[in-house]
């Protein structure tokens, strides 16, 4: 098995274009994976859920909020 390492946008409908210098090269069926670039998207992309608090009763010292 011979292995080649490209880049490739997916098309509509999920076509992938191969380099034609792949292509010249291959002439049997072949086996693809895909490794996708997203994992860098999931690290920096952050997700918040809402909290709810009672404040009835708190008292707010600005003073200490300030040091």
């Amino acid at each position: 098995m011979q292995a080649y390492e490209f880049s490739s946008i997916i098309e509509n409908e999920g076509i992938i274009y191969i380099p034609k210098q792949f292509l010249e090269k291959v002439s049997s069926p072949v086996k693809i994976i895909l490794l996708s670039n997203e994992e860098g998207l999931k690290n920096k992309t952050k997700q918040f859920s809402a909290i709810k608090l009672k404040t009835k009763g708190f008292n707010f010292d600005r003073e200490a909020a300030n040091e």
